[in-house]
């Protein structure tokens, strides 16, 4: 069993990779590694695909590894490998984002990337620290995660899903903000699992024990 972590320079490989490895050798999960080599995401098990910054910059540099783009849809679209987005990796699954400019995602999950607007002129953007999840929809990623859990954030855009059926969890940030999606093999998590403690473990041990 290996879970394979893109790299494609964008996104906090370091921690990430460790707090997967961690939970991988608590629950017995297998090998964890990083790579940026679409021959290792074609063969992996289960893909992580994390991303920081600005959306545009992060869809350019994944379309910038050769074969990398492919890979991914073969093996998450025709082959049913488990997948998983964090913060702008999630994003990418949606149909188009909209961060300085209109930019074609992966169309995994129908939507849109928008900036956040709280309804309270008092909360700042970006979203950044410490929220609690509303759970929406129960799933095995978010098995033994309470209610009112942390979660920690650091974004200025939210994806706006076209189905509610495939929002998970969302937190309240002067209004709704979308915090955790998913359909079928696919789950996104708008905050950072490697950086959310007791909760962003459990859902790592939980993405690397789930069989879509």
């Amino acid at each position: 069993m290996r879970t394979v972590l893109v790299d494609y320079e964008s996104g906090n490989l370091h921690s990430a990779a460790k707090a997967f490895q961690r939970m991988a050798r608590e629950v017995g999960g297998g090998e964890v590694v990083v790579s940026a080599r679409a021959e290792d995401v074609a063969k992996a098990d289960r893909i992580v695909l994390p991303g920081d910054g600005a959306y545009p910059a992060c869809r350019r540099a994944l379309d910038a590894v050769p074969g990398m783009v492919a890979a991914l849809e073969d093996a998450v679209l025709r082959r049913g490998v488990p997948f998983l987005g964090i913060c702008v990796g999630m994003q990418m699954l949606a149909d188009l984002g909209r961060e300085y400019e209109e930019v074609a995602g992966l169309g995994w999950i129908g939507g849109t990337v928008e900036r956040i607007a709280p309804g309270d002129a008092g909360l700042k953007v970006p979203h950044m620290g410490w929220n609690d999840l509303v759970i929406d929809r129960p799933h095995p990623v978010l098995a033994d995660v309470a209610p009112g859990a942390h979660a920690y954030f650091v974004h200025s855009y939210q994806m706006h899903v076209a189905d509610p059926a495939h929002l998970l969890a969302h937190v309240d940030y002067g209004g709704p903000v979308t915090a955790v999606v998913a359909r079928d093999n696919i789950v996104g998590t708008q905050f950072h699992p490697e950086k959310s403690q007791a909760t962003g473990l459990r859902m790592i041990a939980n993405f690397l024990k789930w069989a879509p």
